[in-house]
Protein backbone atom coordinates (compact mmCIF):
# COMPACT_ATOMS: atom_id res chain seq x y z
CA UNK A 1 0.00 0.00 0.00
CA UNK A 2 1.40 3.40 -0.95
CA UNK A 3 1.71 6.22 1.59
CA UNK A 4 -0.99 8.13 -0.31
CA UNK A 5 -3.44 5.21 -0.19
CA UNK A 6 -2.62 4.62 3.48
CA UNK A 7 -3.39 8.26 4.28
CA UNK A 8 -6.63 8.02 2.31
CA UNK A 9 -7.64 4.86 4.18
CA UNK A 10 -6.81 6.32 7.59
CA UNK A 11 -8.60 9.53 6.66
CA UNK A 12 -11.67 7.51 5.70
CA UNK A 13 -11.55 5.57 8.97
CA UNK A 14 -11.21 8.78 10.96
CA UNK A 15 -14.09 10.39 9.10
CA UNK A 16 -16.22 7.28 9.61
CA UNK A 17 -15.40 7.28 13.32
CA UNK A 18 -16.41 10.92 13.58
CA UNK A 19 -19.68 10.24 11.78
CA UNK A 20 -20.48 7.21 13.91
CA UNK A 21 -19.98 9.30 17.03
CA UNK A 22 -22.63 11.81 16.00
CA UNK A 23 -25.72 9.76 16.94
CA UNK A 24 -24.30 9.02 20.39
CA UNK A 25 -23.59 12.72 20.96
CA UNK A 26 -27.05 13.68 19.71
CA UNK A 27 -28.74 11.14 21.97
CA UNK A 28 -27.45 12.96 25.06
CA UNK A 29 -29.89 15.85 24.50
CA UNK A 30 -33.71 16.02 24.27
CA UNK A 31 -35.47 13.67 21.85
CA UNK A 32 -38.88 13.16 20.33
CA UNK A 33 -41.24 10.65 21.92
CA UNK A 34 -44.88 9.85 21.28
CA UNK A 35 -47.23 11.42 23.83
CA UNK A 36 -50.55 10.43 22.23
CA UNK A 37 -51.52 8.16 19.36
CA UNK A 38 -54.44 6.23 17.93
CA UNK A 39 -54.81 3.42 15.42
CA UNK A 40 -56.21 4.39 12.05
CA UNK A 41 -58.94 2.61 10.13
CA UNK A 42 -61.73 3.16 7.59
CA UNK A 43 -64.89 4.11 9.49
CA UNK A 44 -67.97 1.96 9.03
CA UNK A 45 -71.22 3.58 7.84
CA UNK A 46 -72.29 4.36 11.41
CA UNK A 47 -69.07 6.23 12.21
CA UNK A 48 -68.45 8.00 8.87
CA UNK A 49 -68.81 11.75 8.51
CA UNK A 50 -72.05 12.36 6.57
CA UNK A 51 -71.78 14.34 3.30
CA UNK A 52 -72.93 17.62 4.88
CA UNK A 53 -70.07 17.41 7.42
CA UNK A 54 -67.33 15.98 5.20
CA UNK A 55 -66.22 19.00 3.10
CA UNK A 56 -65.72 22.74 3.69
CA UNK A 57 -65.62 21.75 7.32
CA UNK A 58 -63.54 22.50 10.41
CA UNK A 59 -63.01 19.45 12.59
CA UNK A 60 -61.99 20.25 16.17
CA UNK A 61 -60.69 17.26 18.13
CA UNK A 62 -59.29 16.87 21.64
CA UNK A 63 -56.54 14.47 22.69
CA UNK A 64 -54.95 13.93 26.11
CA UNK A 65 -51.15 13.74 26.19
CA UNK A 66 -49.37 11.26 28.46
CA UNK A 67 -45.99 13.01 28.41
CA UNK A 68 -44.88 16.63 28.51
CA UNK A 69 -42.22 18.55 26.62
CA UNK A 70 -40.91 21.95 25.54
CA UNK A 71 -42.42 21.61 22.09
CA UNK A 72 -44.63 19.20 20.16
CA UNK A 73 -45.48 18.12 16.63
CA UNK A 74 -48.65 16.60 15.17
CA UNK A 75 -49.11 13.69 12.78
CA UNK A 76 -51.95 13.84 10.25
CA UNK A 77 -53.09 10.74 8.42
CA UNK A 78 -54.49 9.77 5.04
CA UNK A 79 -53.36 6.17 5.47
CA UNK A 80 -56.57 4.66 4.12
CA UNK A 81 -57.32 7.36 1.57
CA UNK A 82 -57.31 6.34 -2.08
CA UNK A 83 -57.04 9.99 -3.19
CA UNK A 84 -54.89 12.87 -1.92
CA UNK A 85 -56.28 14.63 1.16
CA UNK A 86 -56.28 18.44 1.17
CA UNK A 87 -55.71 20.17 4.51
CA UNK A 88 -56.61 23.84 4.06
CA UNK A 89 -55.44 24.85 7.54
CA UNK A 90 -54.41 23.18 10.79
CA UNK A 91 -54.24 24.58 14.31
CA UNK A 92 -53.27 23.42 17.81
CA UNK A 93 -54.25 24.88 21.16
CA UNK A 94 -54.60 24.00 24.81
CA UNK A 95 -58.21 23.10 25.52
CA UNK A 96 -60.04 25.47 27.85
CA UNK A 97 -62.51 22.70 28.71
CA UNK A 98 -62.21 19.17 27.37
CA UNK A 99 -65.99 18.81 27.33
CA UNK A 100 -66.53 21.81 25.01
CA UNK A 101 -64.96 23.21 21.84
CA UNK A 102 -63.39 26.14 23.69
CA UNK A 103 -59.63 26.72 23.46
CA UNK A 104 -57.22 29.01 25.27
CA UNK A 105 -56.32 31.67 22.63
CA UNK A 106 -53.18 32.56 24.59
CA UNK A 107 -51.89 29.04 24.11
CA UNK A 108 -52.67 28.46 20.45
CA UNK A 109 -50.56 28.11 17.31
CA UNK A 110 -51.16 27.50 13.64
CA UNK A 111 -49.58 24.27 12.37
CA UNK A 112 -47.19 24.34 9.44
CA UNK A 113 -45.64 21.61 7.34
CA UNK A 114 -42.29 22.61 5.90
CA UNK A 115 -43.43 26.18 6.45
CA UNK A 116 -46.70 25.70 4.56
CA UNK A 117 -50.08 26.23 6.19
CA UNK A 118 -52.00 24.24 3.57
CA UNK A 119 -50.88 20.81 2.38
CA UNK A 120 -52.01 17.84 0.34
CA UNK A 121 -51.30 14.44 1.89
CA UNK A 122 -50.85 11.70 -0.73
CA UNK A 123 -53.06 8.63 -0.66
CA UNK A 124 -51.83 6.15 1.94
CA UNK A 125 -49.47 8.65 3.60
CA UNK A 126 -49.00 10.61 6.81
CA UNK A 127 -47.53 14.09 7.32
CA UNK A 128 -45.75 15.37 10.43
CA UNK A 129 -46.04 19.05 11.31
CA UNK A 130 -43.17 21.39 12.01
CA UNK A 131 -42.35 21.64 15.74
CA UNK A 132 -44.66 23.89 17.74
CA UNK A 133 -42.68 25.80 20.36
CA UNK A 134 -45.16 25.63 23.21
CA UNK A 135 -44.66 23.75 26.47
CA UNK A 136 -47.13 21.01 27.34
CA UNK A 137 -47.35 18.70 30.34
CA UNK A 138 -48.56 15.16 30.88
CA UNK A 139 -52.38 15.12 30.78
CA UNK A 140 -52.59 18.36 28.81
CA UNK A 141 -55.80 18.29 26.75
CA UNK A 142 -54.62 19.40 23.33
CA UNK A 143 -57.17 20.65 20.81
CA UNK A 144 -56.37 19.96 17.14
CA UNK A 145 -58.43 21.74 14.49
CA UNK A 146 -58.33 20.85 10.78
CA UNK A 147 -60.01 22.55 7.85
CA UNK A 148 -60.94 20.16 5.04
CA UNK A 149 -61.98 22.02 1.88
CA UNK A 150 -62.85 18.72 0.18
CA UNK A 151 -64.14 15.40 1.49
CA UNK A 152 -61.64 12.60 2.08
CA UNK A 153 -62.03 9.50 -0.06
CA UNK A 154 -62.39 7.42 1.99
CA UNK A 155 -62.03 8.87 5.45
CA UNK A 156 -59.24 7.74 7.79
CA UNK A 157 -60.38 7.72 11.39
CA UNK A 158 -60.43 6.21 14.84
CA UNK A 159 -64.04 5.65 15.99
CA UNK A 160 -63.22 4.94 19.65
CA UNK A 161 -62.25 8.49 20.67
CA UNK A 162 -64.13 8.46 24.02
CA UNK A 163 -64.29 12.26 23.69
CA UNK A 164 -66.52 14.65 21.74
CA UNK A 165 -65.29 16.19 18.47
CA UNK A 166 -66.84 19.26 16.83
CA UNK A 167 -67.73 19.97 13.17
CA UNK A 168 -68.51 23.43 11.76
CA UNK A 169 -68.91 24.78 8.24
CA UNK A 170 -66.00 26.83 6.82
CA UNK A 171 -62.46 27.54 7.97
CA UNK A 172 -62.79 28.25 11.70
CA UNK A 173 -59.64 26.55 12.99
CA UNK A 174 -58.45 29.55 15.03
CA UNK A 175 -61.78 30.52 16.59
CA UNK A 176 -61.99 30.44 20.38
CA UNK A 177 -65.12 28.25 20.25
CA UNK A 178 -67.11 26.55 17.50
CA UNK A 179 -70.55 27.77 18.48
CA UNK A 180 -73.33 25.86 16.79
CA UNK A 181 -71.07 22.98 15.79
CA UNK A 182 -72.31 19.44 15.29
CA UNK A 183 -70.68 16.69 17.33
CA UNK A 184 -69.51 13.09 17.09
CA UNK A 185 -67.44 10.91 19.41
CA UNK A 186 -64.81 10.19 16.76
CA UNK A 187 -61.33 11.25 15.64
CA UNK A 188 -60.57 11.90 11.97
CA UNK A 189 -57.18 12.21 10.23
CA UNK A 190 -55.10 12.61 13.41
CA UNK A 191 -52.80 9.76 14.37
CA UNK A 192 -50.20 11.06 16.80
CA UNK A 193 -48.62 13.83 18.84
CA UNK A 194 -44.90 13.75 19.70
CA UNK A 195 -43.22 15.89 22.34
CA UNK A 196 -39.60 16.87 22.75
CA UNK A 197 -38.74 15.28 26.09
CA UNK A 198 -35.67 14.18 28.05
CA UNK A 199 -33.06 11.89 26.56
CA UNK A 200 -34.27 8.94 28.64
CA UNK A 201 -37.94 9.34 27.64
CA UNK A 202 -39.66 6.39 25.98
CA UNK A 203 -43.11 5.24 24.88
CA UNK A 204 -45.14 2.18 25.82
CA UNK A 205 -47.42 0.93 23.03
CA UNK A 206 -50.50 -1.02 24.12
CA UNK A 207 -51.70 -3.14 21.20
CA UNK A 208 -55.18 -4.52 21.58
CA UNK A 209 -58.88 -4.63 20.84
CA UNK A 210 -61.92 -2.88 22.35
CA UNK A 211 -60.78 -3.71 25.90
CA UNK A 212 -57.70 -1.57 25.32
CA UNK A 213 -59.64 0.96 23.23
CA UNK A 214 -61.90 1.44 26.27
CA UNK A 215 -65.31 0.23 25.15
CA UNK A 216 -67.93 1.56 27.56
CA UNK A 217 -65.88 4.53 28.78
CA UNK A 218 -68.00 7.69 28.56
CA UNK A 219 -66.66 10.88 26.88
CA UNK A 220 -64.13 12.74 28.97
CA UNK A 221 -63.83 10.11 31.70
CA UNK A 222 -60.32 9.01 30.66
CA UNK A 223 -61.00 5.71 32.42
CA UNK A 224 -59.42 3.13 30.09
CA UNK A 225 -56.96 0.77 31.76
CA UNK A 226 -54.24 2.52 29.77
CA UNK A 227 -55.30 5.89 31.26
CA UNK A 228 -54.89 4.48 34.75
CA UNK A 229 -51.48 3.06 33.80
CA UNK A 230 -50.42 6.49 32.51
CA UNK A 231 -51.50 8.15 35.75
CA UNK A 232 -49.46 5.66 37.77
CA UNK A 233 -46.39 6.16 35.58
CA UNK A 234 -46.53 9.92 36.04
CA UNK A 235 -46.99 9.59 39.80
CA UNK A 236 -43.64 7.77 40.16
CA UNK A 237 -40.37 9.65 39.71
CA UNK A 238 -38.72 6.50 38.35
CA UNK A 239 -41.27 6.11 35.53
CA UNK A 240 -42.30 9.70 34.83
CA UNK A 241 -40.29 9.68 31.60
CA UNK A 242 -42.64 7.09 30.06
CA UNK A 243 -45.70 7.76 27.91
CA UNK A 244 -48.55 5.43 26.91
CA UNK A 245 -49.74 5.13 23.30
CA UNK A 246 -53.11 3.40 23.07
CA UNK A 247 -53.33 1.31 19.91
CA UNK A 248 -56.53 -0.54 20.64
CA UNK A 249 -59.18 -1.05 17.94
CA UNK A 250 -62.74 -2.08 18.69
CA UNK A 251 -63.35 -5.56 17.28
CA UNK A 252 -59.65 -5.94 16.53
CA UNK A 253 -58.19 -9.36 15.85
CA UNK A 254 -54.70 -10.76 15.49
CA UNK A 255 -55.15 -12.82 12.33
CA UNK A 256 -58.08 -11.42 10.34
CA UNK A 257 -59.53 -7.99 9.76
CA UNK A 258 -62.49 -7.04 11.93
CA UNK A 259 -63.88 -3.54 12.17
CA UNK A 260 -60.28 -2.45 11.50
CA UNK A 261 -57.10 -4.02 10.12
CA UNK A 262 -55.69 -7.09 11.85
CA UNK A 263 -52.80 -6.73 14.30
CA UNK A 264 -50.28 -8.30 11.95
CA UNK A 265 -51.22 -5.89 9.16
CA UNK A 266 -50.95 -2.79 11.35
CA UNK A 267 -47.95 -3.88 13.40
CA UNK A 268 -45.39 -1.88 11.42
CA UNK A 269 -47.40 1.35 11.57
CA UNK A 270 -48.93 1.05 15.05
CA UNK A 271 -45.92 -0.38 16.89
CA UNK A 272 -42.58 -0.29 15.10
CA UNK A 273 -43.04 3.17 13.55
CA UNK A 274 -44.20 4.84 16.76
CA UNK A 275 -41.91 7.61 17.98
CA UNK A 276 -39.62 6.58 20.82
CA UNK A 277 -41.26 3.21 21.49
CA UNK A 278 -39.28 0.97 23.85
CA UNK A 279 -42.01 -1.23 25.34
CA UNK A 280 -44.96 -3.15 23.88
CA UNK A 281 -47.92 -4.68 25.74
CA UNK A 282 -50.01 -7.11 23.67
CA UNK A 283 -53.56 -7.81 24.87
CA UNK A 284 -55.38 -9.21 21.88
CA UNK A 285 -56.98 -12.45 20.76
CA UNK A 286 -60.43 -12.71 22.32
CA UNK A 287 -62.10 -11.73 19.04
CA UNK A 288 -60.09 -14.36 17.13
CA UNK A 289 -61.33 -16.98 19.60
CA UNK A 290 -64.93 -15.80 19.53
CA UNK A 291 -65.42 -15.26 15.82
CA UNK A 292 -64.19 -18.76 15.00
CA UNK A 293 -67.56 -20.23 15.93
CA UNK A 294 -69.72 -17.09 15.85
CA UNK A 295 -71.77 -18.29 12.87
CA UNK A 296 -71.43 -22.07 13.07
CA UNK A 297 -69.49 -24.79 14.90
CA UNK A 298 -66.13 -25.89 13.48
CA UNK A 299 -64.08 -29.06 13.74
CA UNK A 300 -61.64 -29.86 16.53
CA UNK A 301 -58.88 -29.52 13.95
CA UNK A 302 -60.00 -25.96 13.18
CA UNK A 303 -59.88 -25.09 16.88
CA UNK A 304 -56.37 -26.50 17.16
CA UNK A 305 -55.27 -24.64 14.03
CA UNK A 306 -56.52 -21.33 15.41
CA UNK A 307 -54.52 -21.76 18.61
CA UNK A 308 -51.42 -22.65 16.60
CA UNK A 309 -51.88 -19.67 14.26
CA UNK A 310 -52.39 -17.24 17.14
CA UNK A 311 -49.23 -18.43 18.87
CA UNK A 312 -47.35 -18.16 15.58
CA UNK A 313 -48.53 -14.56 15.20
CA UNK A 314 -47.46 -13.72 18.76
CA UNK A 315 -44.00 -15.12 17.96
CA UNK A 316 -43.80 -12.98 14.83
CA UNK A 317 -44.67 -9.82 16.74
CA UNK A 318 -42.19 -10.61 19.50
CA UNK A 319 -39.38 -11.23 17.04
CA UNK A 320 -40.05 -8.12 14.97
CA UNK A 321 -40.28 -5.92 18.06
CA UNK A 322 -37.10 -7.27 19.62
CA UNK A 323 -35.22 -6.62 16.40
CA UNK A 324 -36.00 -2.93 17.05
CA UNK A 325 -34.89 -3.12 20.70
CA UNK A 326 -38.46 -3.18 22.04
CA UNK A 327 -39.27 -5.13 25.22
CA UNK A 328 -42.44 -7.21 24.71
CA UNK A 329 -44.94 -7.90 27.49
CA UNK A 330 -47.72 -10.42 26.95
CA UNK A 331 -51.13 -10.14 28.61
CA UNK A 332 -53.44 -13.11 29.07
CA UNK A 333 -56.87 -13.04 27.41
CA UNK A 334 -59.80 -12.21 29.68
CA UNK A 335 -62.77 -14.60 30.16
CA UNK A 336 -65.71 -14.09 27.81
CA UNK A 337 -68.13 -16.92 28.61
CA UNK A 338 -71.68 -15.59 28.38
CA UNK A 339 -70.97 -12.99 25.68
CA UNK A 340 -74.09 -13.32 23.53
CA UNK A 341 -72.54 -12.28 20.20
CA UNK A 342 -70.02 -15.13 20.31
CA UNK A 343 -71.99 -17.63 22.46
CA UNK A 344 -68.74 -19.39 23.49
CA UNK A 345 -68.78 -23.01 24.60
CA UNK A 346 -66.37 -25.36 26.34
CA UNK A 347 -64.17 -25.69 23.25
CA UNK A 348 -63.77 -21.91 22.89
CA UNK A 349 -62.81 -21.82 26.56
CA UNK A 350 -60.29 -24.62 26.01
CA UNK A 351 -58.76 -22.58 23.18
CA UNK A 352 -58.47 -19.55 25.45
CA UNK A 353 -56.84 -21.61 28.17
CA UNK A 354 -54.38 -23.08 25.67
CA UNK A 355 -53.33 -19.64 24.42
CA UNK A 356 -53.09 -18.25 27.94
CA UNK A 357 -51.04 -21.22 29.08
CA UNK A 358 -48.56 -20.53 26.30
CA UNK A 359 -48.42 -16.82 27.18
CA UNK A 360 -47.73 -17.66 30.84
CA UNK A 361 -45.27 -20.53 30.47
CA UNK A 362 -43.51 -20.39 27.11
CA UNK A 363 -40.95 -17.80 28.15
CA UNK A 364 -41.45 -16.13 24.78
CA UNK A 365 -42.35 -12.76 26.32
CA UNK A 366 -40.04 -10.59 28.39
CA UNK A 367 -42.78 -10.37 31.02
CA UNK A 368 -46.43 -11.36 31.48
CA UNK A 369 -49.45 -9.50 32.88
CA UNK A 370 -52.01 -12.09 33.98
CA UNK A 371 -55.22 -10.17 33.35
CA UNK A 372 -57.11 -13.47 33.10
CA UNK A 373 -56.53 -14.46 36.72
CA UNK A 374 -57.04 -10.88 37.87
CA UNK A 375 -60.42 -10.45 36.17
CA UNK A 376 -61.90 -13.97 36.37
CA UNK A 377 -64.76 -14.79 38.73
CA UNK A 378 -63.29 -17.03 41.48
CA UNK A 379 -66.57 -18.97 41.53
CA UNK A 380 -66.45 -19.53 37.75
CA UNK A 381 -63.10 -18.66 36.07
CA UNK A 382 -64.67 -18.92 32.61
CA UNK A 383 -66.51 -15.64 33.33
CA UNK A 384 -65.57 -12.12 34.30
CA UNK A 385 -65.92 -11.30 37.98
CA UNK A 386 -69.36 -9.65 38.37
CA UNK A 387 -68.04 -6.36 39.79
CA UNK A 388 -65.47 -6.14 36.99
CA UNK A 389 -68.03 -6.97 34.28
CA UNK A 390 -69.70 -4.16 32.33
CA UNK A 391 -72.71 -6.44 31.93
CA UNK A 392 -72.03 -7.84 28.48
CA UNK A 393 -69.60 -10.47 29.86
CA UNK A 394 -66.63 -9.48 27.71
CA UNK A 395 -65.84 -5.81 28.41
CA UNK A 396 -64.70 -4.66 31.85
CA UNK A 397 -66.64 -2.21 33.96
CA UNK A 398 -65.07 1.09 35.03
CA UNK A 399 -63.92 -0.67 38.20
CA UNK A 400 -62.49 -3.46 36.07
CA UNK A 401 -60.50 -1.07 33.87
CA UNK A 402 -59.04 0.61 36.95
CA UNK A 403 -58.04 -2.72 38.47
CA UNK A 404 -56.32 -3.64 35.21
CA UNK A 405 -54.38 -0.38 35.12
CA UNK A 406 -53.41 -0.80 38.77
CA UNK A 407 -52.22 -4.38 38.23
CA UNK A 408 -49.45 -3.61 35.73
CA UNK A 409 -46.08 -3.97 37.46
CA UNK A 410 -44.19 -0.74 36.79
CA UNK A 411 -40.92 -2.60 37.24
CA UNK A 412 -41.52 -4.05 33.76
CA UNK A 413 -40.61 -0.61 32.39
CA UNK A 414 -37.43 -0.09 34.34
CA UNK A 415 -34.05 -1.17 33.07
Amino acid sequence: MTDLNRRRLLGGIAAGAALSALPAAASAGPKWVGAWASSQMVPNPDTTLPPDMASDVTIRQIVRLTQGGRQFRVRLSNVFGTRPLKIGAAHAAISADQMTSRIDPAQARGLTFGGRTAITIPAGAEYVSDPVVMAVTAFTDLTLSLYLPEAASPQTSHPGARIVSYFARGNRVAEAALDGAKTMERWFHISGVDVEASAKSAAIVTLGDSITDGYGVKPGMNARWTDQLARRLQAEARTRHLSVLNHGIGGGRILNDGSGPNAMARFERDVLAQTGVKYLVILEGVNDLGTLTKDAPVSAAAHAQLVEDMIGAYRQMIRRARERGIKVIGATILPFMGFSLYHPDAQNEADRQAVNRWIRTSGAFDAVIDFDRLMADPADPTRLRPDYDSGDHIHPSMAGYKVMGDAVDLRFFQK
